[in-house]
């Protein structure tokens, strides 16, 4: 039964824009939706997500934030425990629950617009991509 879908991990930003905004990096939602890829969080890269959808330059209503969570998100990703800390890989130590979200969920890769995160490259098995790029790799 079925094929293994490919575990993601999404910074925030790009899952911000995938969620909030039409165009190319929307196509995330739809891989996700689809099935095709697998977004991972963790606990620590949840909350920050979570906190960023209350800034007020979304002009998200509470409501629509709960919608967001409980319809977008929540019922297509999976939460893991951090089993390996990372530490100093990143130039900003904030990146760094990034890699260990990834690492934690033997994840293919790490999307990101973070241009500190994208000189990384790759990170042990983890390829770190930007938006553009991880849509080639899976043909959205």
């Amino acid at each position: 039964m079925g094929t293994k879908k490919i575990k993601v991990v999404l910074d925030t930003n790009v899952l911000l824009s995938a969620l909030l905004f039409k165009g190319t990096v929307s196509r995330i939602v739809s891989l996700w939706k689809e099935g095709r890829i697998k977004p991972v969080f963790t606990r620590e890269t949840f909350e920050e997500f979570q906190k960023a959808l209350a800034y007020p330059k979304f002009s998200l209503r509470d409501e629509e934030i709960k919608t967001i969570l409980l319809e977008e998100v929540l019922p297509f990703f999976e939460v893991v425990e951090i089993k390996t800390v990372v530490k100093g890989v990143c130039q900003d130590p904030d990146d760094d629950k990034f890699l260990a979200c990834a690492v934690s969920a033997s994840a293919v890769y790490l999307v990101s617009g973070d241009k500190d995160l994208l000189k990384v490259g790759h990170y042990q098995s983890i390829k770190i991509l930007d938006v553009s790029s991880f849509l080639r790799k899976v043909k959205a």
